[in-house]
């Protein structure tokens, strides 16, 4: 998940129609190892730059997010305020493919004089550093490597500044043939990616691992025993994307596993994956690192702050899960209950053969055809009639056992399927204010104890709100408790309702208004009916609908527990690019 220099190359391009001529206006900077420049241009308006060093997240493009900024700025943001401040920023310049951009401001030092104050922004993972360079010599960085850090490189206010060595590496736009198959034919490496990536400079490993995959139809070769045929692929496709890259058709594409799970992004299209991963194009490469990087932070955060609440929904599931089994097996001992009475009948049927002090007797079976005999043991202390009280006894418990262990055990897959709902709506929660009604639900129902700033918090959130290709409004809750507000208070009883059948996930409403529903917005709801459900990552998921009028909720079930009639079911395989083209992102 590197930003390369190819992609960085075309950040580039994004960036020089854009910006250069814009001038400084703000500088702010919310982390510790980022910056945000919001720079003012004639043509398109203010605009934000972002500039990170942060090792596992470093990166530049032009931002819409609005970031929360500290409430004394940091020195480093300062210093770049003194030096920067209506700066006109004049030229962006890239060595090749290095991962390093020079950002060249034209301003006025104290004395008045023109002067150009650099910033460079080097995107090298672990050693990613946003440096302030004038007349050649380091004003200062956001950070500061010295020798205890590096014998190759500081920067350090003051010192002369130097670039990164260099590789001598292959051009992928000048791509020297002759020079990348000697190159692959004497490589030791075992994976001919991680060849190509020691070979060609700005390329990144998905990259490389997508240029192999055309090139052996998805097979695994070593570089060195590359066919003729296999290394003519590799350097077409290599050449086909470099003309792409070149023209301006790059096709920005981000990697997603099913469960969401953000992977890696590149500037063409993946198919190395397969079904196995869900890719989405992005129209500019600013736009797919903004919401990249974005929706992996929001995920990050919320996995942190909903980290207790997994671990509670786990545990709890754990241990119902253990008690449904122990039940179960109880359950099973009890079946073979009748033999018990049928031992107590036998016995009173031959109260006159038998003796107190007997251990043990056979008896003839009555019930059996056939006319066996059945072994009886007896306790020899009792008569023959406290035998078969006590036989009597025993099948009574054991009968009254089962009818309890079935009603727990109804009971207990009941909590067992609400607490699946419960992490199905934590797994899609996707800002705070979700966490908190979550959280606010399992304090009502017992599982956690109540916070007691819970009643200050803000409204509750709406539910999702999309709009189907044909024009129909459709809600989906987001928790179970908005799913029990949908469903049974906000809803007319001529909507239809739609849910995943026998899975978790959100109670989905169209809002018909008194009209007839066209099978086309009953396909766009049951795809997102789908798609916020535990079935997301599923194909031929099935979708219960039916009128709003048919679904009811029984007494003293858990919140979004429901039950309906009169339903038909749709099947349907969720598209994470359709869902997002029908959300009402402004309402909801």
């Amino acid at each position: 998940m590197a930003l390369d220099g190819v992609y960085l190359s075309l950040i580039k391009r994004e960036l020089d129609g854009v910006l250069i001529g814009s001038r400084v206006d703000k500088i702010h900077q919310p982390s510790r190892e980022s910056l945000i420049i919001s720079l003012r241009t004639q043509q398109s308006g203010t605009k934000r730059l972002l500039i990170s060093a942060s090792s596992d997240s470093a990166r530049v493009h032009l931002s819409a997010r609005e970031l929360e900024n500290p409430k004394t700025p940091p020195m480093f943001c300062m210093l770049l305020r003194k030096h920067l401040s209506s700066a006109r920023l004049i030229e962006i310049r890239q060595d090749g493919c290095e991962r390093i951009l020079h950002f060249d401001f034209e301003t006025t030092d104290e004395l008045g004089d023109r002067v150009i104050v650099t910033l460079a922004a080097e995107i090298m993972g672990k050693r990613s550093n946003i440096i302030m360079i004038k007349d050649g010599r380091v004003i200062d960085s956001i950070k500061r490597v010295g020798e205890d850090m590096s014998s190759v490189r500081q920067v350090l206010p003051g010192i002369g500044y130097t670039l990164p060595p260099r590789e001598d590496r292959l051009s992928l736009f000048s791509l020297d043939k002759k020079a990348l198959a000697d190159g692959l034919s004497a490589s030791k490496d075992k994976d001919t990616a991680k060849a190509l990536v020691r070979l060609i400079e700005g390329i990144s490993p998905i990259f490389a691992r997508e240029a192999v995959y055309y090139a052996l139809r998805g097979g695994e070769k070593p570089p060195s025993e590359l066919a003729d045929g296999e290394l003519a692929r590799l350097i077409f496709f290599l050449e086909r994307i470099s003309g792409e890259v070149s023209r301006g058709e790059s096709r920005f594409t981000t990697v997603r596993e099913k469960s969401g799970l953000l992977k890696d992004f590149c500037f063409c299209r993946i198919h190395q994956y397969g079904s196995m991963m869900i890719t989405r194009e992005f129209d500019s490469p600013s736009e797919l690192l903004d919401g990249f990087y974005h929706d992996r932070d929001v995920m990050a955060q919320n996995r942190q702050r909903a980290g207790d609440l997994f671990k509670l929904l786990v545990a709890l599931s754990e241990r119902i899960s253990r008690r449904i089994a122990s039940q179960r097996l109880e359950l099973e001992g009890s079946r073979d209950r009748e033999s018990l009475r049928l031992k107590g009948d036998l016995i009173m049927s031959n109260l006159y053969r038998l003796k107190k002090g007997e251990s043990r007797t056979e008896l003839e079976n009555y019930l059996d055809p056939e006319g066996g005999v059945i072994a009886v043991e007896l306790d020899p202390r009792l008569t023959p009639a406290q035998n078969a009280q006590r036989y009597y006894r025993e099948y009574k418990k054991l009968d009254t056992a089962e009818k309890k262990l079935r009603v727990l055990i109804e009971e207990g897959e009941r909590e067992l399927s609400y607490i699946d709902s419960v992490f199905d709506s934590l797994s899609r929660a996707s800002c705070e204010a979700e966490l908190l009604e979550i959280r606010e639900e399992l304090a009502q129902g017992g599982y956690i104890r109540s916070r007691r700033d819970s009643k200050r918090n803000s409204r509750p959130l709406p539910p999702l709100e999309y709009r189907s290709r044909d024009g129909f409004r459709i809600l989906a809750g987001r928790n179970n408790r908005q799913n029990d507000t949908l469903t049974l208070k906000t809803a007319d009883g001529r909507d239809v309702w739609l849910h995943v059948k026998d899975m978790t996930g959100s109670h989905v409403i169209i809002e018909t208004m008194g009209k007839e529903c066209s099978r086309s917005a009953l396909e766009d709801a049951a795809m997102i009916a789908a798609y916020n459900s535990s079935a997301k990552s599923s194909s031929g998921v099935p979708v219960d609908y039916t009128l709003v009028k048919y679904v009811k909720k029984p007494g003293g079930a858990k919140p979004g527990m429901v039950i309906f009639t009169n339903n038909k079911t749709l099947y349907v395989t969720p598209d994470e690019e359709l869902v997002a083209s029908m959300r009402q992102t402004g309402r909801s």
